[in-house]
């Protein structure tokens, strides 16, 4: 036999054996090491690593946080209203044999497994609170309550939950809660209206009795101030005429005469009816 001849083949068998007993567990990752399909070792971390061909396989897990949706659950509020909540999980391996072992490394049969645990365990938070709370309340205490007691059904699957969300809390189309809610909240909306607009008026009212009365202080120093002005006015007008009339008489009555005469006479068409010696025509009958 020619052994020269085998050496290739050899060196290929060799190869073959080598690169199927090293495999590389990466950064983030945890790997486990099936015996003939039975887990044998857990929790290998990072690194090139080491297996028995064709009897021990290597399986490679993401080990980093993932966030798992999940569909929409339906529950009951304490006052028996019917809510849709949507949540989201962090989770992570903490057991990658566990985790095996209940799933067979499969992450969706993970999820299928995990939800029941985590709905069951919120179905008590949610059912103890009125639809006001779950909607305005601190939503992460709702969580926070239940998130041991969930960790504890999901260490049974080999798996760790860091958080949870509520992302959106919806009512159900089919019933008649949002309805009720539109009208509650219609309600409140109504009485905050009705409220600002009476306190509205009131101000408006306010503003409109102080503002007559500042109007009739106004116009009654305004009247109070002309009339004090029309009276040192007259005065002045008299005490004027008056010495008008000390300096020359007879002007000053020909001067009244003459404003009597254009007054009289203003409108253009007056008729005045008087004696021959009126004394009202003695300036038109002299030129003294």
């Amino acid at each position: 036999m020619n052994f020269r001849a085998l050496i290739p083949l050899l060196a290929v068998v060799l190869l073959l054996g080598l690169m199927g007993s090293v495999y590389i567990v990466r950064e983030g990752q945890v790997g486990l090491i099936l015996h003939l399909g039975r887990v044998s070792q857990t929790d290998i971390g990072p690194g090139l690593h080491f297996k028995i061909p064709l009897v021990q396989t290597s399986r490679v897990f993401d080990r980093r946080f993932d966030a798992v949706d999940f569909s929409p659950e339906r529950y009951l509020t304490s006052e028996r209203k019917d809510v849709a909540v949507d949540f989201v999980a962090i989770v992570a391996i903490a057991d990658v044999g566990n985790f095996f072992r209940a799933t067979g490394g499969d992450e969706r049969l993970a999820s299928e497994r995990l939800a029941p645990i985590i709905k069951d365990s919120l179905r008590n938070e949610i059912n103890a609170r009125t639809l006001t709370q779950l909607v305005s309340g601190d939503r992460s205490e709702v969580i926070a309550k239940q998130l041991e007691a969930i960790n504890e059904g999901a260490l049974n699957l080999g798996m760790r939950i860091i958080d949870i969300r509520l992302k959106q809390i919806d009512l159900p189309t089919d019933s008649d809660v949002i309805q009720q809610v539109y009208n509650r909240m219609r309600a409140e909306r109504n009485q905050v209206a009705s409220r600002l607009r009476a306190e509205g008026e009131e101000q408006a009212r306010l503003i409109r009795a102080q503002a007559d009365r500042d109007q009739a202080v106004i116009l009654a120093e305004a009247e109070r101030d002309a009339q004090t002005l029309r009276g040192e006015g007259d005065a002045e007008a008299t005490r004027i005429y008056g010495q008008a009339a000390n300096r020359d008489p007879s002007f000053f009555a020909f001067q009244r005469s003459l404003d009597a005469y254009r007054k009289s006479f203003e409108s253009g068409d007056a008729v005045i009816v008087l004696e021959r010696d009126d004394p009202f025509l003695q300036y038109m009958r002299s030129d003294r």
